[in-house]
């Protein structure tokens, strides 16, 4: 499904904030990205949606991530940024999620009831006509994943789902995703939702892969995380 084959990327000339990475996420698979401030998390989220130049190769679906080809790249992934305020630009949650399937030439009516299943299949359906300035955190962060399913997107991108929200909405974002039949790939600090989402980690240490494998075998190796500026999920952590 996604494929980055020695791919280096520089903001500054001499300083490689991917240095020359490599790794392969097949369909259906959950992936953590894991790492420490710095690490190269963003990066590989921004070069996948073809936001940044690069050297090497990245393809998705077959697909190599360069300018002839991003609008067919970036209709295959969806992306759930970290602040929702970012994401939910129209009035309503309906009109948000209408917004991407209007422009790819769907009818209001198709618009409408494709909204209304997404709502459905997620329980939101009370905040089809909320308006966006006045939904609950965690509101808004489920009404920013609605709005990119409804997209159908063969992958999902999420940047830190579960930061900033309380427990009982940190558990309804975990759970939503674990639903989810699709490839993901989720940059997180929150090790536990990790461990809770996700069956496979890519550790990223200094713009490299510094481990890539079972998610409960890495997130358990306290001595390589350590070495990373990480620490074990607090589920882990003994008192």
């Amino acid at each position: 499904m996604i494929r980055f084959d020695h791919v280096s990327i520089e903001y500054e000339k001499g300083k490689r904030v991917l240095d020359d990475i490599s790794f392969e996420i097949r369909d259906g698979e959950s992936v953590g990205l894991i790492g420490a401030n710095g690490a190269g998390k963003s990066t590989v989220m921004k070069s996948l949606l073809g936001l940044i130049p690069h050297e090497g190769s990245i393809t998705v679906d077959g697909l190599e991530v360069y300018k002839e080809n991003l609008s067919q790249v970036r209709k295959k992934l969806g992306l759930v940024l970290q602040n929702s305020d970012n994401q939910m630009f129209m009035p309503t949650v309906l009109e948000d999620i209408m917004f991407g399937l209007l422009n790819y030439g769907m009818s209001r009516e198709e618009a409408e009831k494709k909204a209304d299943g997404i709502l459905s299949k997620l329980g939101l359906e009370d905040l089809k006509y909320r308006h966006n300035h006045k939904l609950s955190g965690g509101e808004k962060r489920m009404a920013a994943i609605a709005t990119v399913l409804a997209m159908e997107p063969d992958a999902v991108l999420m940047d830190e789902p579960t930061s900033a929200l309380d427990p009982y909405n940190r558990r309804i974002i975990i759970d939503t995703i674990r639903g989810m039949n699709i490839t993901k790939i989720i940059t997180s600090h929150d090790l536990d939702m990790i461990m809770d989402t996700c069956s496979r980690v890519i550790l990223l240490s200094g713009g490299r892969v510094a481990a890539d494998g079972d998610a409960d075998v890495i997130l358990r190796d306290k001595e390589l995380l350590e070495s990373k500026r990480l620490e074990l999920p607090l589920s882990l952590q003994t008192r």
